[in-house]
């Protein structure tokens, strides 16, 4: 058979797929591309003549003939040779990569006022600047930031630097601030509004403020209302001199699961610390202080309402305050209405000429090991003699930490009803599908894909590449089914294994009504409103496209209209899934702090985000 017959055939199979099967702009389609690849995939896998669906559509692979055959030979072969090709990759393949950052903005002439300010690489920024002003009025709200501060303000005099709104509302803030501020005098730096309303932020200070002199740091409020995150400060106020700390209002209102670390906070320094709210009405909090204030001179350090009205939570002093000379420690209102766990090692041991005071300590399970015997005055001791965990009854703010309508009962999925809608949209960067040929030759890999990628290590493509592989490889659990898909191809073949060839695919169509009221218009479920099974595909973090699918039994699948409250219009189309078992569910998911009362009581319901997607068997009713 010649190559001219051959092509006639190929082109005649492709037309026979575009006619059984229905896809946008299928008539300018070249049969060669990866996409169309992809759909006469779907066709052989997916017989049914269901229409394509446009949000799956969208994510194939932009790249071309001819680069998808370049690639596809480089992956083949050694798929860490793609990395000697990165911007040219990235950019045909429609990738979210950060290595090829634009150039350092090391100088500023003149003051410096950046506004709705995202994605630079500031390295050596502001180094030996004097008598200055840096301020960044709105910096990279709601996105994920690719963003890069590296020896930041090092031997500045007199430069003030104001973030006045860092990282609001963002999806996977990750912003590592290393050698901050070092060899310094005499500035200001002022955190407005760092990182708050956060979904996962995980945030670092390496040698923040080390060796400054008569410098005032100030964070009014630092991360409050954030889920799920981390914040680490290593070599925090190091050997400084004269320098104020300031956290005015630090992981409050509300934040769930917020880890944060302080090591070498203060170390050989003189320096004031103050904590004026810390932690407060957060949901299982995790502290850990290593060698805070161990060494200084005169130093003061004063929290005055910690983790109070927290739930559950973890807090551990490692070597606090240890052999410092005149200094003061002073803690308000410690743990009052919380519960959880605190471990004090090494608590202000070999210090001397100082003061340690508890004005009121409220904690159960309490140890302190290796404690100075003197120096150390609890003047209001509370102890029960056993612990309390608190609940959504008990402080109704709890029911904060869940957006207002994330979860829902599926009584609510009526025609009528008004309910909060949460904020569905896919706040992660647009990325695609890489085609199989080359996602199958990439290692699923935490260090292969960093390395691949050119993720510097403690950044955070490179930790959410990290987290993204651990799910995957992450046991799947009772009754569950699961897979990475690293490829459309790959979310076919897991789908169909699961359900058969006859399926669908659904999401809601689109974000209007997020985040207000919604009235709900028509109500259909899906097979008869049956209880069926069905796939869920949840968007990760990754420089392509990967999806972690899962098989979930005993559920119920709807469709609603999504009206406007006041008019009545219809602004939406809604996707709704309910899991009618959730036994196995954590007593601490959000769905029982919002709804109650616990696993297996109750079934839990919600909407399927932009961006996400969920199978069934196609719908017959």
């Amino acid at each position: 058979m010649d190559w001219f017959t051959l092509l006639l055939i190929l082109i005649s199979i492709s037309l026979s797929a575009a006619a059984t099967s229905p896809a946008p702009a299928k008539s300018s389609l070249n049969p060669f591309t990866e996409k169309a690849a992809l759909l006469r995939y779907w066709n052989r896998k997916i017989p049914n003549s269901s229409p394509y669906p446009a949000f799956l559509v969208s994510k194939l692979t932009p790249l071309s003939i001819s680069n998808a055959a370049k690639f596809s030979t480089i992956a083949a072969s050694d798929p860490f040779k793609l990395s000697s090709t990165l911007p040219t990759f990235c950019s045909a393949a429609a990738l979210l990569c950060t290595a090829e950052l634009t150039p350092s903005l090391a100088s500023h002439p003149g003051d410096s006022a950046f506004s709705t300010y995202d994605n630079s690489n500031f390295t050596n920024y502001g180094t030996e600047a004097g008598g200055r002003v840096s301020a960044f009025k709105n910096y990279f709200g709601n996105e994920t930031p690719l963003s890069t501060f590296r020896r930041y303000g090092h031997s500045s005099g007199g430069h003030n630097d104001t973030f006045a709104a860092y990282g609001p509302r963002g999806n996977i803030v990750g912003a590592n601030f290393t050698s901050y501020g070092t060899s310094s005098a005499g500035s200001l730096d002022k955190f407005n509004s760092y990182s708050n309303s956060s979904n996962i932020p995980v945030l670092g200070f390496n040698n923040y403020a080390t060796e400054g002199t008569g410098t005032q740091e100030k964070f009014k409020h630092y991360s409050d209302d954030s889920n799920v995150g981390q914040q680490l400060f290593s070599g925090y106020g190091k050997r400084g001199e004269g320098a104020t700390l300031d956290f005015n209002s630090y992981a409050n209102k509300y934040s769930n699961i917020i880890e944060s670390g302080f090591s070498n906070y203060g170390e050989n320094g003189s320096v004031t610390d103050i904590f004026k709210s810390y932690s407060e009405n957060s949901n299982i909090p995790d502290n850990h202080f290593r060698s805070y204030g161990s060494g200084s001179l005169a130093g003061i350090e004063k929290f005055n309402t910690y983790r109070e009205q927290s739930n559950i939570g973890d807090d551990s002093f490692a070597s606090y305050h240890k052999d410092a000379n005149y200094g003061s420690v002073e803690f308000t209102n410690y743990g009052n209405e919380s519960s959880g766990s605190d471990a004090f090692k090494g608590y202000g041991e070999g210090s001397t000429n100082g003061q340690i005071t508890f004005k009121s300590y409220f904690e159960d399970n309490t140890t302190f090991k290796s404690y100075a015997k003197t120096g150390i005055d609890f003047k209001s001791y509370h102890n029960s003699s056993t612990a309390q965990i608190h609940t959504a009854s008990k402080h109704p703010g709890l029911k904060q930490w869940v957006d207002p309508g994330k979860f829902f009962r599926e009584s609510s999925l009526k025609k009528g009803t008004v309910m909060p809608m949460p904020d569905i949209h896919d706040r992660t960067p647009p990325r695609s599908f890489l085609p199989r040929s080359i996602a199958g030759n990439i290692p699923l890999s935490a260090s292969a894909v960093s390395e691949i990628f050119k993720f510097p290590p403690g950044t955070t493509m490179e930790k959410a590449v990290a987290s993204t592989v651990a799910d995957c490889e992450r046991s799947p659990s009772r009754g569950e089914t699961k897979r990475c898909a690293t490829s459309a191809e790959d979310m076919i073949d897991f789908a169909v294994s699961v359900l058969g060839s006859d399926v669908e695919v659904r999401s809601t169509a689109n974000t209007n009504g997020s985040q207000g009221n919604i009235l709900i218009g028509d109500v259909k479920g899906l097979n008869g409103g049956n209880v069926t099974q069905s796939v869920s595909c949840h968007q990760s973090l990754f420089p392509y496209l990967v999806y972690y699918c899962h098989s979930v039994p005993r559920v119920r699948v709807y469709e609603a209209e999504i009206l406007a409250v006041d008019s009545g219009e219809k602004i939406n189309h809604g996707t709704a899934i309910c899991h009618i078992d959730t036994s196995d569910w954590s007593p601490t998911h959000g769905a029982f702090v919002a709804l109650g009362p616990g696993p297996g009581k109750i079934e839990v319901c919600h909407w399927i985000f932009e961006g996400d997607m969920t199978w069934t068997v196609r719908d017959r009713v």
